[in-house]
């Protein structure tokens, strides 16, 4: 039975259907009720090949443009070899809505490096290295209404959002893992927990399902080995 970390929550291939986001999990996952954090010290000093990385020249294929109208932004797909499952984490402001770290790309930032930094900031996860990348920018658009709020909260108005995705595999233990990040960002999500592929399809929001589907396609290789 899986190891549990404040949350709830086996396998490859993918579904060939498109999947419902359906709260109602085959026993014995099921998403919890409560939207706890808890703190563990912020600045980790344990260490990994995060130095190494930051240090290499990017990708050709990292530093192609994205598609115009679209912000670049970066995922994190990050695999626990030990059971081939994958982080996911319940939104704050979206408690029923669950998804694997992401975050915006800033000016001049090679994607591989703000890969690093988002992981660290959102999950305190330092103890990973990049095993595989997808080649391209994937995207996906924002719902109206969300775009309407991004808007407002940005400043800026964009048609969604260009992705380049990483996998990452974890190198730590679980208690390195800290929902309140390296303490540098607000906190964003309030629960996490190991899960297969398929629920990370199922439990997230319908308009990243396409992305997500074609990502750990993408990827899937890594968890069949």
């Amino acid at each position: 039975m899986a190891l549990f970390c404040r949350s709830i929550i086996s396998t490859f291939p993918l579904p060939r259907f498109p999947l419902q986001l359906n709260t109602s999990i085959p026993s014995p996952y099921y998403p919890p009720k409560s939207h706890q954090i808890t703190a563990l010290p912020l600045l980790r000093c344990k260490t990994v090949s995060f130095a190494s990385l930051s240090s290499q020249s990017p990708s050709s294929s990292s530093m192609e443009n994205p598609p115009e109208g679209y912000r670049r932004n970066v995922g994190i797909c990050l695999m626990n070899p030990s059971n081939k499952k994958i982080f996911a984490a319940s939104r704050l402001d979206i408690p029923s809505a669950w998804q694997m770290p992401q975050g915006g790309v800033d000016d001049n930032e090679d994607p591989r490096n703000a890969a690093i930094r988002e992981l660290r900031e959102e999950t305190g996860v330092t103890s990973a290295e990049i095993v595989a990348e997808v080649p391209h920018w994937v995207t996906y658009d924002f719902p109206l209404d969300v775009r309407e709020k991004l808007r407002h909260q940005w400043g800026s108005d964009w048609k969604g959002q260009a992705q380049k995705w990483f996998l990452f595999k974890f190198t730590g233990k679980d208690d390195e893992i800290n929902l309140l990040g390296d303490g540098t960002e607000k906190a964003e999500f309030g629960e996490w927990s190991w899960i297969s592929p398929e629920q990370v399809i199922e439990l997230a929001v319908e308009f990243k399902k396409p992305v997500y589907k074609e990502v750990l396609s993408v990827f899937s290789q890594h968890f069949q080995q």
